[in-house]
């Protein structure tokens, strides 16, 4: 399965489930997998920010990908952002041999300036390769990367093999307007852009011009409901819905216990075991 500048809809951001001992929990992986197809979301996203990436073994990262893309019935995009090249490489360049659809890449924090970024992901598409689909991950917030939209056009223009942006300035809504209004005028080619921080900018985002989300809230079965409302012209009820989760996504983006917070969520939902 793969994934393409038309990518719409929801692609969770999973996290990778671990017992009390620290091992890799591969029964809640199943569990979590089949959630994400059964909430409605049109691919999954692993080994992210989010899925704790850097704490595997290499051994234990190539797993969870072979587990996951074995059973899921929708696109899996796998992190592959690494300190050299040459990790990058080896984990993408098998991921795609397992089944993955595609990789996603982020910019190491020491980048500053345009030409470093622009570089940098020169860099990395050699590494992995021309013929590897991937998303570009825009995550100021953690990352401590500023890329503007001219830098974001620079790089898509220069590699065909991007895919998607996934946008997760904050609040950023002016630039996915940037962006759009450029491939409007027809100075900018066609990507998917897929947004994050939580969904918590999610009630505006698609008016924007937002594709969808790629994020980890723990109730992704709400995403893709509000996702469709929009899409569907039923401004008011997604409104109404995202009001209503508002609470929680507001609760879930504490800084340091975030992701403690979506796991237990998902244990009450009886997806993760622990």
């Amino acid at each position: 399965m793969t994934f393409d500048t038309r990518s719409r809809g929801v692609y969770a951001i999973a996290t990778t489930p671990f017992f009390d001992d620290g091992s890799i929990d591969f029964g809640s992986i199943d569990r979590l997998t089949d959630f994400y197809v059964e909430s409605g979301c049109t691919g999954i996203t692993i080994l992210g920010i989010m899925g704790e990436a850097p704490k595997l073994e290499p051994d234990e990262s190539r797993a969870i990908v072979r587990r996951v893309v074995s059973r899921a019935a929708v696109p899996v995009i796998v992190g592959v952002s690494a300190p050299g090249f040459a990790a990058m490489r080896s984990l993408a360049r098998e991921s795609m041999e397992i089944g993955a659809a595609g990789v996603m890449i982020a910019p190491p924090p020491a980048l500053r300036t345009d030409d470093q970024i622009v570089n940098y992901f020169a860099g990395a598409v050699e590494a992995v390769g021309e013929d590897v689909p991937w998303v570009l991950q825009d995550y100021p917030l953690t990352l401590t990367v500023v890329m503007t939209p001219g830098v974001i056009a620079r790089i898509m223009s220069d590699h065909p093999s991007c895919q998607m942006l996934k946008h997760e300035d904050w609040p950023g809504l002016e630039k996915v307007s940037k962006l759009r209004a450029m491939q409007k005028a027809g100075t900018l080619r066609d990507f998917s852009i897929l947004c994050g921080n939580g969904g918590l900018f999610l009630d505006f985002e698609p008016e924007r011009g937002a594709d969808g989300a790629m994020t980890g809230y723990g109730f992704p079965d709400m995403l893709c409901e509000l996702v469709d409302l929009f899409a569907a012209g039923r401004r008011d009820e997604a409104h109404d819905l995202f009001d209503a989760h508002l609470p929680l996504i507001r609760y879930e983006q504490q800084l340091g216990i975030g992701l403690a917070i979506r796991k237990h969520v998902l244990k009450r939902r009886g997806v993760l075991s622990s």
